[in-house]
């Protein structure tokens, strides 16, 4: 997935508000950015990162730059943006493109199931059960290799949790799958002092039948793609 427009070199100055960020371009005019992400963003939001913005000049948006990216320097990159995951893995899904998710008929994004939930993607196919697959982007990495999820307190993903438990007990597919939006981590874990209860609810999830899949990205300024399988650490 490339980005639609030619991204720009920044510095973070502060994120607030959840959704916006104050940065300092090159130029040094200070502007405000939309930030697509709802979390914590811990580790990625600290006063004098170099980001990368995505300028637009859409007269119905309000701020004219959207933060993308953390450079980390040395070629690696995080995404910030929690709806990349999505538009990449459904063309990917589209394509059979995903490894242990390929073979299917049909690609059906936000479908409802379970109490008041939208699944992410439902996958169906002729003689085989429909796969549940709920996806969650990573970016906390707290030790070198290593990402994280969640980085803050989730509700919503424990409720996801226990909807996918409830599928594979009625003899669906159900899939949680990690997509780590950084290029400098290979192994995934949880971050069990943030969210006790979210590992609770996954260790749980897991003896149901509910599978984990793992996998990178190939982050850079000109877009982001589907990477490899990654190890998940229980």
């Amino acid at each position: 997935m490339r980005f639609q427009s030619e991204l720009i070199p920044a510095t973070l100055l502060r994120r607030y508000k959840r959704f916006l960020a104050d940065c300092l371009l090159a130029d040094g005019t200070e502007i405000t950015a939309h930030v697509a992400n709802p979390g914590s963003m811990l580790g990625l939001k600290d006063e004098g990162l170099k980001i990368w913005l995505e300028p637009n000049d859409d007269p119905r948006k309000k701020l004219k730059y959207a933060w993308r990216l953390v450079d980390h320097g040395g070629g690696h990159f995080t995404g910030v943006d929690t709806g990349v995951p999505n538009r990449m893995l459904k063309a990917a899904l589209m394509a059979g493109e995903v490894p242990g998710l390929d073979g299917y008929d049909l690609v059906r994004p936000e479908v409802k199931y379970g109490e008041n939930s939208r699944i992410d993607f439902l996958l169906t196919g002729a003689g085989r059960p429909d796969a549940y697959v709920e996806v969650k982007s990573v970016t906390l990495s707290r030790k070198p290799g290593l990402a994280e999820f969640p980085d803050s307190v989730t509700a919503r993903g424990t409720k996801h949790l226990h909807e996918l438990a409830t599928m594979a007990q009625t003899g669906h597919r159900a899939v949680m799958l990690y997509l780590v939006q950084r290029t400098d981590c290979a192994e995934v874990t949880l971050a069990s002092d943030i969210d006790p209860a979210y590992t609770e609810a996954c260790t749980k999830a897991r003896a149901t039948g509910v599978e984990i899949l793992c996998f990178n990205c190939g982050i850079s300024p000109e877009g982001v793609t589907l990477g490899k399988p990654l190890p998940f650490i229980a």
